[in-house]
């Protein structure tokens, strides 16, 4: 009962207030004021004012609270650790690809996957790593040169 009690004085007074501005031909200023009177009265009329005060008391509504914070700090503080970690998402997803052997070259609008057949795929996988394992440790890096010349390294 004391709820509505504000919630009505505050409405009047705000009222009184938007009629003040109108007399003074601030009509956009006294509709806004009027407006924002009006929700005290609403909102108590509506029984919106009873529901608050009733749940403010619960001692579970209160444990409910804490434990969306403990959920809200939860999600993040996992976030932050996210971004801080190794990248996004699709980084890590081309770093697995490119572990893999899933690499496009890069000049390449396309991946470096040899034929499209799979069995051709299959017998050109072992030739490409033998090719890998035989190669001497002063390979050409002309690729690795070309790169660091195109970013000014």
């Amino acid at each position: 009962m004391l709820a509505e009690t504000i919630c009505s004085a505050v409405s009047a007074a705000g009222l009184g207030v938007a009629a003040v501005m109108a007399y003074r031909k601030r009509f956009l200023t006294a509709t806004r004021i009027a407006a924002y009177s009006l929700v005290p009265i609403g909102l108590a009329l509506t029984g919106v004012v009873a529901w608050v005060a009733g749940i403010a008391y619960k001692p579970s509504v209160w444990i409910g609270f804490g434990l969306l914070a403990v959920a809200w700090l939860l999600f993040t503080t996992t976030r932050a650790v996210e971004r801080r970690g190794d990248g996004t998402r699709k980084q890590r997803r081309a770093a697995e690809r490119a572990a893999r052997g899933e690499a496009v070259a890069p000049a390449a609008s396309a991946p470096s996957l040899g034929s499209g057949a799979p069995a051709a795929r299959a017998q050109s996988a072992p030739a490409a790593r033998a090719k890998r394992s035989s190669a001497s440790p002063d390979e050409d890096f002309s690729d690795i040169e070309a790169i660091l010349k195109k970013h000014g390294i």
